[in-house]
């Protein structure tokens, strides 16, 4: 198995770019919750503070405005003290005949003698006392300290309206909530990156354990009136005889078969097993395109849908008559395969379908009548496509590599891990004696490329 150190140039941006999109509800739904959980959380923990001002200016009995103002700095620091003493509080607590809640602090505005106090307190009434009750006390502090000088009121206070502080949380949710968005974009890229998978072509050969035969670029699957769609009931499938499929990615499954043509002839083999690790890897679509250009070729091919838990040829050929006899049905001797076989007249190859779901396929993978019907389709057919469930489903495709004589294994873009697909190879060389390659599948280019459907723009 080989074993790569990771690296910034196994890394797709685009393809980073692209989970960030495709997982763009896991951030709207974190941020979300970020939002209303500060708003709640701020909202519980919040304790509204009221401040209650006053304006004072500093007289100095016998002194100029000059000398008044360079003394205002020095008496200012002692102010502060007077109105934050503990004598003074208890003087205001005897006077408004309860305990005083809150502080207390005096300021100086900057190149003036005016002082501005400010009493804080839990509610404006508190506040309003605090303050009032100060003004009217400090003296009986201040007298013993500075005996030239008074205060005298330049603005009254008065009962605070509205709070003077503001929750943390509620403040700065949405820097909160943007900080959440930010954090679960690098969440999602930094798991893209690390995760084991093949997220660039050019890097695949480096990483798996076996030969390329050839990159199947993505595409967009299509409405028969031509418009995009991601889903769809009776979305055509992405086939080479299709008039929707584009000439890039006709032209690479064509590539793609004539290699693995090539290695079919050399090692003059017959059956060729389409396998994948996991479920969505395009196997089918990819099986049934093979199928098609080996017929191009004048070669008589049939294709097998041999996936007997969830078969998909049918589907992707619209053929939903689930009257018509099934392959299993062959397999279990109830009819001959010319008899359940289906001539595709416009792809010019013999579909062998699967049109119902078993549950235990092992007794039919494991019967002496299927090596006989395949031995018998050697005989009438040049080439033999089947498709398997995959490996990581059951072991169903391990015991169809009993019965061909080579695989080739779908690996689509960041699917499943870089170790069991390598671990599936030595599978493959142990049980079917032969691989014939990787078909990477539906991985986008790095560079954006113009569509040109149906134009020459393309070469």
């Amino acid at each position: 198995m080989k074993r790569q150190e990771f690296s910034l140039d196994s890394i797709s941006l685009r393809g980073t770019l692209r989970q960030i999109l495709s997982n763009w509800w896991v951030i709207v739904c974190l941020s979300l919750a970020v939002f209303f959980g500060a708003t709640g959380l701020g909202m519980l923990t919040y304790v509204p503070q009221y401040t209650a001002t006053s304006t004072l200016v500093i007289r100095v009995r016998g002194a100029d405005a000059y000398s008044t103002l360079a003394q205002t700095t020095q008496m200012t620091t002692v102010y502060r003290e007077v109105f934050q003493s503990t004598a003074l509080r208890n003087m205001i607590s005897n006077s408004i005949g309860e305990e005083v809640v809150g502080s207390i602090s005096c300021s100086q505005i900057s190149e003036t003698n005016l002082l501005v106090l400010r009493a804080t307190s839990p509610t404006p009434r508190q506040a309003y006392l605090f303050i009032h009750s100060a003004l009217q006390n400090y003296e009986q502090v201040a007298g013993f300290v500075f005996s030239n000088a008074s205060l005298e009121i330049v603005q009254e206070p008065s009962v605070p309206e509205e709070p003077s502080n503001a929750s943390f949380l509620i403040a700065h949710r949405v820097e909160l909530t943007a900080l959440a968005a930010f954090g679960a974009m690098l969440l999602i890229a930094l798991i893209y990156m690390l995760r084991n998978t093949v997220k660039v072509a050019a890097k695949a050969p480096d990483l798996l354990d076996g030969r390329v035969l050839g990159t199947v670029p993505f595409e967009k699957k299509q409405l028969a009136g031509g418009k995009r769609t991601a889903k769809s009931k009776r979305t055509q499938a992405l086939l080479l005889s299709s008039p929707l499929a584009s000439m890039n990615f006709a032209e690479a499954n064509r590539r793609t078969a004539t290699r693995l043509e090539g290695h079919l002839q050399r090692k003059q083999y017959q059956v060729l097993l389409m396998a994948s690790v996991e479920e969505n890897e395009g196997k089918s679509t990819l099986a049934a395109n093979i199928a098609i250009s080996l017929a191009e070729h004048g070669k008589r091919v049939v294709l097998i849908d041999g996936d007997f838990r969830k078969p998909a040829q049918y589907k992707i050929f619209d053929r939903h008559d689930t009257k018509s006899p099934s392959f299993s049905d062959v397999v279990a001797g109830k009819l001959t395969w010319d008899q359940a076989a289906v001539h595709n007249e416009k792809s010019n190859f013999f579909e062998l379908f699967q049109f119902k779901t078993l549950k235990n396929p092992a007794a039919l993978l494991n019967s002496q009548k299927l090596p006989d019907l395949i031995n018998a389709l050697r005989r009438e057919v040049d080439y033999i496509i089947v498709d398997c469930s995959p490996v990581a489903v059951a072991a169903d495709a391990e015991l169809w590599m009993h019965h061909v004589d080579t695989v080739a294994l779908v690996v689509r873009q960041d699917r499943a891990d870089i170790r069991i697909i390598n671990d599936t190879v030595d599978l493959i060389w142990k049980v079917a004696g032969d691989f014939s390659g990787f078909i990477l599948n539906a991985f986008h280019e790095e560079q954006p490329r113009a569509d040109h459907r149906g134009g020459y723009g393309g070469y």
